[in-house]
């Protein structure tokens, strides 16, 4: 069974043990700080219309000082709406209902003037007691549970405070990743070169510019990762080990490679997409044989620069 008690100036829901008065218990609120009953769920229980009933009160009006009976304000009504889905149609309704304290129910029994009324009177009244009972039995119980909620509220808070920041320093951290920026290998490390080397060239989305004067088959072994439909422009000696064929027979299965030859540059460079690119230490097809590092070029001015070259 489940009752209704009041804590922090709001309607709340708590589980009850009761056993007697079950249906009345159930609808029995704290607000303004008093137990208090609705008009609609009295008049239920007396079996007569609402209407009646405040009808019987208002002609006995001198009989319900404030203290025994008051009209909900429209903020009191609204969160009875959102806590008691049998008042939903108070949403439409062009008044406030009235709240009864224990006073006033027993004051509606003389008012409605009948046995039976008296009889339920009683028993809505005992029903005020145990819930008295219930709730100055457990007072140390609520507050800590009011308390509870509030530092899981704030707990929560935190949390997702925390999981924002969290995520904007994995946000940061997938950007400006430290192998992605800067890679040192040393001699021998063969199959991490190559992987990494392949990793740089599986970003491209469309082009490749590959400047490296010891281009090889090799080369064409890290390049032919590349994504479907990245076009790849190499740039490399007339010396090197590489020849037309090698390309024909690379662009029957990996289109396309286009070979170009030039002496102008020492160095090696790896531009993706025509605007991030990185310097070599070594040759792609010789990557991990000696010690080498690559490094990202941010100045935009310097990528520029080296296409301008070409």
């Amino acid at each position: 069974m489940e009752s209704k008690i009041h804590l922090n100036n709001d309607l709340v829901l708590v589980n009850n043990q009761l056993n007697s008065y079950q249906e009345i218990e159930d609808r029995i609120f704290i607000i303004r700080g008093v137990q208090v009953m609705i008009d609609r769920d009295l008049a239920d229980i007396y079996e007569v219309k609402t209407k009646r009933l405040n009808e019987q009160v208002k002609r006995n009006i001198e009989r319900f000082p404030e203290r025994f009976m008051f009209q909900l304000s429209d903020n009191e009504s609204d969160k009875l709406v959102a806590n008691c889905d049998r008042f939903k149609t108070l949403k439409h309704s062009s008044s406030n209902p009235y709240a009864f304290t224990e006073q006033g129910v027993s004051m509606l029994a003389s008012v409605l003037n009948s046995e039976a009324a008296v009889q339920k009177s009683i028993k809505i009244i005992d029903a005020f007691v145990a819930m008295r009972r219930f709730i100055q039995s457990n007072a140390k119980l609520f507050i800590e549970l009011d308390h509870l909620r509030k530092e899981v509220s704030e707990t929560n808070a935190h949390l997702q405070e925390n999981d924002r920041k969290i995520e904007h320093i994995l946000t940061i951290m997938d950007k400006y990743k430290i192998e992605d920026r800067q890679k040192l290998f040393f001699d021998g490390q063969i199959y991490d070169a190559f992987t990494f080397m392949v990793s740089l060239v599986q970003k491209a989305e469309k082009e490749i510019i590959l400047i490296d004067n010891y281009a090889g088959v090799g080369t064409l072994d890290v390049l032919s990762k590349k994504k479907d439909n990245v076009d790849v422009q190499l740039f490399t000696s007339k010396k090197a080990k590489i020849a037309q064929s090698d390309i024909d027979k690379f662009n029957a299965q990996y289109p396309t490679i286009t070979l170009n030859y030039t002496e102008t540059f020492h160095d090696r460079f790896l531009i993706i997409d025509s605007s991030t690119a990185y310097s070599i230490g070594s040759s792609v097809k010789d990557a991990g044989k000696r010690c080498f590092a690559v490094t990202q070029i941010y100045e935009k001015w310097m990528v520029k620069m080296i296409l301008e070259r070409l």
